[in-house]
């Protein structure tokens, strides 16, 4: 699979990284507010596998905390176990490290925070809804 993978950023909402959060996020996961105001600002990620979009991520430094953050890291079900969320990780990290950026930061589902675990990323604070679903604030240092 690593052969025929490719990763890309854009500077707005592409159709395909559109698609992928309305299959995960809306339809899978029933989140109603999938869309917002970060989405004409952020960077967008996408890996493709054989030119089909697969999986992706956005990245927008958060005017308040000063910090960059990524979010809305959705991969299609079949894709799934094979490393390709790390991958947007890994290549989002490295963006934020060229654009001179000291830590990245995430709100992730509690029931996905093992797998940022695992990633480097350490839980801040307690808890917390988004929508009807427990969140965590997690961190981390780039080297």
């Amino acid at each position: 699979m690593e052969n025929n993978m490719d990763i890309k950023h854009f500077y707005y909402l592409p159709k395909e990284a559109k698609e992928i959060r309305i299959r995960v996020f809306v339809e899978e996961q029933g989140f109603k507010n999938e869309f917002d105001g970060v989405d004409s600002t952020a960077t967008h990620i996408i890996c493709y596998i054989d030119n089909t979009a697969v999986a992706t991520g956005r990245l927008f430094l958060d005017e308040n905390s000063k910090e960059y953050h990524i979010g809305r890291i959705a991969v299609d079900k079949p894709y799934r176990g094979k490393g390709i969320g790390g991958k947007i990780l890994n290549y989002a990290e490295s963006l934020v490290k060229e654009m001179g950026g000291k830590t990245l930061s995430l709100s992730a589902q509690e029931r996905a925070s093992r797998f940022y675990e695992k990633q480097g990323y350490c839980k801040k604070g307690e808890p917390y809804l988004d929508e009807y679903c427990p969140h965590i604030f997690m961190t981390k240092k780039l080297v």
